[in-house]
Formats: C-alpha cells, sequence, structure tokens
C-alpha cells in the first residue's frame, strides 16, 4: 500500500529515541516466551518495560508457536503477560507511527500480520485461554477476545482508546463490539471508557473473575486438565463474581438510546438534549477525538455488525491502511504518546467537516495482492 501523493504527513523531532530504546529491549531478553508443559502450549508476553506493548517480531513468534501448536492438539494454549501490571497495552504504535513519519511501511506489515493472527486464534480448534491480568487495550484485546476463555482479575483494565489516536478499534473489534449488550460496544469504541476488573465479565468481554492472587494455583490446576470438560471445570471452579451492578447499569438505557444512531451527528444531538452530567461528561470526551475516527468508528462496526471475524479483520485491514495515509493517526500519536501535549490538531478538525468521501475513501478496497490473506 503506497502512500497518497497528496497526503502530508507530519515530521516530528526526537522520533529516534523510540528505536533506540526498541533495540535496547529487545536485546536484554525475549520479547516473547514459550513454554510447554503436560500436552499445554504457554505463551508469556515478555515486554513489561512498555507494558507488553504488541510489535511484528512478537507477532511473527506467537503465529508459528499457535499453528504447531494446534497441529499438535495441545489440550490448550495459555497466554499472559509479565511483569505483574499488563497483559498487553496494546499495539506499539509509537514505533509504527515513528517508521510511517520516514516513509516507512512497518505498520503495513505490522498490521496485516497481527489481524490474520486475530483470525487464527478466533477460529482456533483448541481451548485458548487468556490470562488478562493488568492492562490489556488495543492489540491486548485482539490477543485475548477472541479466545475461547478470558480471565479477568481486579487489576484487568480494559479499553478501546484509538478515536484518541485517530485510528478505529481495530484486532476484531469491529466484530466484537457490536454484539456486546444493547449498543455498549458502539458507546466504549467511540469514547474509549475503561472497563475494571468483574466489570469485563459482565459485559461479556471477559468469560471468567479470578483474583490475581489466586491466577498461579489456578494456572497449575489447567496444567493438570487432560480435556475441554476438565478446562471448563477448573475455570469454572476458580471463578468468583459479586453481586454487585455493572458498573454503566445507571447509564445503560442513555447509553442505548443516544448511541442506538445512524450518524454520529445524531449521537452527539441526543447527548446534547440529554443534558445530564453524565451526557455532558460523554460529550467533552467525543469533542477531544479524531472527528474522522469517530465516523469511521461508526460505520465500520455498523458494517462489522454484518460480517464474520474473517470478513471484518479484512475490512479492518483496509481501513488500517487508509489511517496509516492520514494525517490523524501521526498526529494523534504524537500528541498522546510521543510529544504528550494532550493537543491534537485534527483535519478536518470539525464532525460536520468529515464528509462521506472521506469515510469511504478509509473503506476503499486494495489492489488484490496487498489485501489481508488470512493464511501467513
Amino acid at each position: 500500500m503506497m502512500q497518497s501523493s497528496t497526503t502530508k504527513l507530519p515530521s516530528y523531532k526526537n522520533i529516534s529515541r523510540l528505536f533506540i530504546a526498541s533495540r535496547k529491549m529487545s536485546s536484554e531478553s525475549p520479547d516473547v516466551l514459550f513454554h510447554e508443559e503436560n500436552n499445554k502450549g504457554i505463551i508469556t508476553l515478555n515486554r513489561p518495560k512498555v507494558l507488553n506493548a504488541l510489535d511484528l517480531s512478537m507477532v511473527r513468534k506467537i503465529v508459528p508457536a499457535l499453528k504447531n501448536w494446534e497441529k499438535e492438539n495441545k489440550t490448550c494454549v495459555i497466554i499472559k503477560g509479565a511483569g505483574g501490571k499488563s497483559f498487553c497495552a496494546g499495539g506499539d504504535v509509537k514505533n509504527i507511527a515513528a517508521d510511517g513519519m520516514k516513509g516507512g511501511k512497518k505498520g503495513y506489515e505490522f498490521f496485516r500480520e497481527e489481524y490474520a493472527m486475530n483470525g487464527i486464534i478466533g477460529n482456533y480448534k483448541i481451548p485458548y485461554i487468556a490470562l488478562i491480568d493488568g492492562i490489556v487495550m488495543g492489540g491486548g484485546v485482539g490477543l485475548s477476545v477472541h479466545g475461547k476463555y478470558r480471565v479477568a482479575t481486579e487489576k484487568s483494565l480494559f479499553a478501546m482508546p484509538e478515536t484518541q489516536i485517530g485510528l478505529f478499534p481495530d484486532v476484531g473489534g469491529s466484530y466484537f463490539l457490536p454484539r456486546l449488550e444493547g449498543k455498549l460496544g458502539i458507546y466504549l469504541a467511540l469514547t474509549g471508557e475503561r472497563l475494571k476488573g468483574v466489570d469485563l465479565v459482565k459485559a461479556k468481554i471477559a468469560t471468567h473473575y479470578t483474583p490475581s492472587e489466586q491466577l498461579p494455583e489456578l494456572e497449575e490446576s489447567l496444567l493438570k486438565c487432560v480435556n475441554s470438560a476438565d478446562i471448563e471445570n477448573t475455570l469454572n471452579k476458580y471463578n468468583t463474581l459479586d453481586d454487585k451492578p455493572f458498573i454503566l447499569k445507571s447509564n445503560i438505557d442513555k447509553i442505548n438510546f443516544c448511541f442506538n444512531s445512524a450518524t454520529v451527528e445524531e449521537i452527539l444531538n441526543k447527548l446534547e438534549k440529554d443534558g445530564s452530567s453524565w451526557a455532558q461528561k460523554t460529550l467533552e470526551t467525543l469533542h477531544k477525538m479524531s472527528p474522522t475516527s469517530l465516523k469511521v468508528t461508526l460505520k465500520i462496526l455498523q458494517d462489522g455488525s454484518k460480517l464474520s471475524l474473517m470478513e471484518a479483520l479484512k475490512v479492518e485491514y483496509r481501513v488500517a491502511a487508509g489511517c496509516l495515509s492520514h494525517h490523524d493517526f501521526y498526529e494523534g500519536v504524537r500528541a498522546l504518546l510521543i510529544d504528550k501535549d494532550q493537543k491534537p490538531k485534527w483535519n478536518p478538525s470539525k464532525i460536520t467537516d468529515v464528509t462521506d468521501d472521506i469515510v469511504n475513501s478509509h473503506f476503499a478496497k486494495l489492489p488484490e495482492d496487498q489485501e489481508l490473506k488470512h493464511k501467513l
């Protein structure tokens, strides 16, 4: 995928330090650890200094391991994060943006292979268990939510904050988010709202909840399981849910009404008419996001609600390629993650200036040799 000759990508200083830091970390220890025990495969994301952020090197190690273990018919695969703070805080977008600003193509490679990996996980033939202890955002969601089992803890912190960096909730977000109850997924996608702990189960993002102090015991028990029934029983044994209401329950009717809208403009109008403190706070949040990302996100979730995971991922890759050729992705990463001034200058800067042509250009089919192929 070539960048449009008419697209001007911003050039920012201090980019080289990102690559230097990345090379230093990669030389210290493996970024992914693999272990086999009792016919089980265990993956440990091992970049704790950057909250186990996912990069292309990691994807290219995880995919062949998953394929081999599936062929070997392992009893299950367990994936977890090192360091105790994060399962995976997302894709390593700083380095992707830095490379793109210099004319590189790493973003295209990363998204293509990451999405293909998400498809493998979503269609995995043996039990896939993600221990999502700590931060699980963006690419970390893609490594977990499509698997059969996702175990949250009190330290779990979920979000899909991509509209804040000029992107969209990808890694299969266009498939699983619109399938959450009511319009919860649309709300989470547009606002980047965070969910914590047991609320991941109540939102059906996680399947089980276990206190973090019990995870070592749970993992040890899983390693003793001999079949799928044993795995199910073991996860249920350690499943500890409280009877507190879902954190968003008091506003769920408002969410379902306001975000049940055909356009972003309609959502904003409903929130303005609502006038409650929740609506005002939500409006403030939405006005900080990339206007283009908001419109692209709403469309891709609306479309994704009718697609299979594999079809949705193929569309997502087209849209990711569009974002890599668009100003807002680079500007969002700069403002949030590089310079950290929290003052992105979006282009277009207003929702009303984001035309259908701009949105639809993100969804344009790619040349056949550049389309997402699910077989790596």
